[in-house]
């Protein structure tokens, strides 16, 4: 319960849809009571219905029981009086900055006089920071600043209360970051009342007053409630170093990671076994010996013997590599002098803000795009070109479709096991899916799929291939956070029984520190290159909650946020790398 007085109240709300045996319960006995000038963030599981919730309190859905009021008043429908950001941005096309504000304006603020709704205009475009772009139409502007937009409509219209529904989750690392300090100095000056739906435990540390987490669908409810006693404004470099901080950021963590190891039960699943097969592209053909090994157990002996005499410090080598493009003004130099030399089982981060190369240096030793300057080897050969002895886990998982998510991982198995009888391929598509926790999805079309298991079939896929060299292209960045984290303790569970070389792009530093044996960190582009790489020392296997428990984990973190604090503010290669 707040301290101030409550704005709105929510009572035993519960929503379901469809009626007897076929009805879903969305949400089941919500209690809240929201203060005046409280900034309250809900997290929780992707279909835990938080943007259900937040729908009942903007009234744009009514709940199938108890009561929602505002101002003492029941909620029986939408009002100018709750001003809604919800992901997308929803913009005219046609209609410039100043116009898309001012068509809320003038719908709300009609009785005043033109001149008055103009300066309410002028007022929120300067706010949210955009009096430069006030004529450019929605197509012009970043992702960022059509956020922005959305943000300056919803304040123009004067609303008491303000409803955010994940208003950054689309955004970039950098630009998600900057937009949240935008919100806080705005939600500071303008003392409005506020709910935050989010699945990013930082952003609602780094708003919030009062954290509500939400147990998982269905028939989701809240749990226990957290404040957020931290001095505001808040920065998370500073907050880093901050007991408070620290001690809140874990207890969060671990209610949600505890809360949602119920989500799924366990079921009945054939016992899956990985054939002692190599895959084609290894060698010769290795004779099948039927020989069946459990899940859990070393990967294949053939794989093993061929693995052996592979260089073991050197096994990954960059010398000097650069890519330029050309352009009208003459080459665009995106990456310059990129060094790096990996050791055979070892997992490296590319961390940089957007546009440092990261994503570029990856596709260059997937042979996906040329090398401009310089080299790069991998277990003794130059890479020239594209080959299945580097699996790729890109962003989006580019399944087909209308095959299964079994058929999908075919693909990859079937070109590479050429030499592989039929039972022996589907057992190791078998393997690797349940290995992912996708044994009871198997025969499910990918179109049938969410989000986190499409990409758990990409990294199913990859697996599959026993690449010399996976690459891992921000393979989370799409999901939720909540996700997220399940994918990241999947892949290093799977990861411990192939010890497969590996590179990682990522923009969360959490990430990448849980990942990762070293995590090199890249400057600014263009010209990007490697400002500062640092050796992560902590013990695995890792989970989220030990690494959130370890004595050295802060420590680590704040060199990587400095270092990325230090890029933001344009401080050059060698101060970085101090």
């Amino acid at each position: 319960m707040p301290d101030a007085a409550p704005i709105m109240t929510l009572e035993s709300v519960s929503m379901r849809y469809g009626a007897g045996a076929n009805a879903v319960h969305v949400l089941r006995d919500v209690d809240l009571a929201i203060g005046a000038g409280e900034l309250v963030a809900i997290v929780g599981f992707s279909g835990a219905g938080k943007t259900t919730l937040l729908s009942i309190m903007a009234g744009l859905e009514q709940p199938s029981a108890g009561r929602v009021t505002f101002l003492g008043k029941p909620v029986t429908g939408p009002g100018p009086d709750r001003g809604v950001v919800f992901q997308s941005y929803s913009l005219m096309p046609w209609l410039s900055v100043e116009g898309n504000v001012a068509l809320a304006v003038d719908a709300v603020h009609g009785s005043r006089t033109r001149a008055e709704r103009r300066g309410i205009v002028r007022r929120y475009v300067d706010l949210v920071g955009l009096a430069h772009a006030k004529d450019r139409r929605p197509a012009e502007l970043s992702g960022g600043m059509r956020q922005r937009v959305a943000v300056a409509r919803a304040l123009a219209m004067s609303p008491q209360m303000l409803l955010l529904d994940e208003p950054l989750s689309a955004l970039d690392a950098l630009t998600r970051a900057k937009l949240r300090d935008e919100i806080e100095a705005i939600w500071s000056r303008e003392r409005k009342t506020a709910v935050l739906i989010t699945n990013d435990v930082d952003e609602a540390i780094m708003l919030a007053d009062r954290i509500v987490p939400m147990t998982p669908g269905p028939a989701a409810t809240l749990g226990p409630e957290f404040r957020v006693d931290l001095p505001r404004p808040r920065s998370a470099a500073e907050l880093n170093d901050n007991v408070e901080f620290r001690r809140l950021r874990s207890a969060v963590t671990r209610c949600l990671i505890d809360t949602g190891r119920g989500r799924t039960t366990a079921s009945g699943r054939r016992e899956v076994v990985l054939p002692d097969v190599s895959p084609s592209v290894a060698g010769p053909p290795a004779a099948f010996a039927g020989a069946r090994r459990r899940i859990g157990a070393r990967p294949p002996r053939a794989w093993v013997e061929a693995a052996a005499s592979r260089p073991v410090n050197r096994y990954v080598e960059f010398f000097n590599v650069s890519k330029a493009y050309p352009t009208r003004e003459g080459p665009l130099t995106v990456v310059d002098g990129f060094d790096l030399r990996m050791s055979k089982g070892e997992i490296v981060s590319l961390i940089g803000h957007s546009g440092c190369g990261k994503s570029t240096v990856l596709s260059m030793i997937a042979g996906l795009t040329d090398v401009s300057g310089g080299g790069i080897v991998l277990e003794g050969r130059e890479v020239t070109s594209a080959g299945p002895d580097r699996a790729v886990v890109f962003q989006a998982p580019n399944l087909v479709p209308w095959l299964t998510a079994a058929e999908n991982v075919a693909l990859g198995v079937d070109r590479v096991y050429r030499h592989a009888t039929p039972a022996e391929r589907a057992d190791i598509v078998g393997y690797y899916l349940t290995r992912v926790g996708l044994a009871d999805h198997m025969d499910r079309p990918a179109a049938a799929l969410s989000s986190g298991m499409k990409q758990r079939v990409g990294i199913a896929r990859a697996f599959a291939l026993s690449p010399k060299l996976l690459l891992l292209d921000e393979p989370f960045g799409m999901l939720d956070t909540l996700t997220r984290w399940e994918l990241q303790e999947q892949l290093l569970d799977v990861w411990s029984r192939t010890q497969v070389t590996a590179i990682c792009v990522t923009h969360d530093v959490d990430e990448a520190l849980l990942l990762a044996d070293r995590v090199v960190m890249m400057t600014n582009g263009p010209r990007a290159k490697i400002g500062k790489i640092l050796p992560v020392n902590l013990p695995r296997p890792r989970s989220r909650k030990s690494l959130l428990e370890h004595p050295d984990y802060y420590g680590l973190r704040s060199e990587v946020l400095d270092f990325l604090e230090g890029c933001e503010r344009g401080r050059d290669a060698s101060e970085l790398a101090a």
